[in-house]
């Protein structure tokens, strides 16, 4: 299975705002720490927002921040959120009934059986154990910021 490239994003995101300790970040901030075009990353936010994993502080002094501790975010629960399809071969599909070993094909079963395992590997580690792990902040550029507290809401 392949993440989209939203996916892959939409969790660094969540990196960059837990590496940030707490801080706003900017999009710009963010955008330039990995190459990719602030309106791209504006795309991405909006399940974040919905989903409580981010949250948004508007104006000048404004950005994002983690909405809940880095901890209580799981992979599995970013990828639920930002990917769209997660078959992985037409039988999975509603309308797959072109097969005609759809009613006793074992490989469905297995597909599925290792989707559920890539899901429950996920469930096990959260932002924090992705951050923790590495220096981050010195990586991203976050070290060479001038902090900014998030305002109270």
């Amino acid at each position: 299975m392949r993440l989209t490239r939203q996916t892959n994003y939409a969790i660094r995101i969540l990196m960059y705002c837990a590496a940030n300790d707490g801080n706003l970040s900017r999009i710009a901030e963010i955008a330039q720490a990995y190459t990719v075009s602030e309106l791209f990353l504006f795309k991405i936010l909006q399940p974040l927002v919905e989903n409580g994993f981010v949250e948004t502080v508007r104006g000048r002094n404004g950005g994002v921040k983690l909405g809940k501790p880095a901890k209580d975010i799981t992979l599995f629960d970013v990828v639920r959120v930002t990917e769209e399809n997660f078959a992985m071969a037409e039988c999975f599909e509603n309308d797959a009934a072109e097969c005609p070993l759809i009613d006793s094909c074992g490989l469905n079963a297995a597909l599925r059986k290792a989707l559920n395992a890539f899901f429950e590997v996920l469930a096990q580690y959260s932002i924090d154990d992705i951050v923790k792990t590495r220096d981050v902040r010195a990586l991203l550029g976050i070290d060479n910021l001038a902090p900014r507290l998030a305002t109270a809401s």
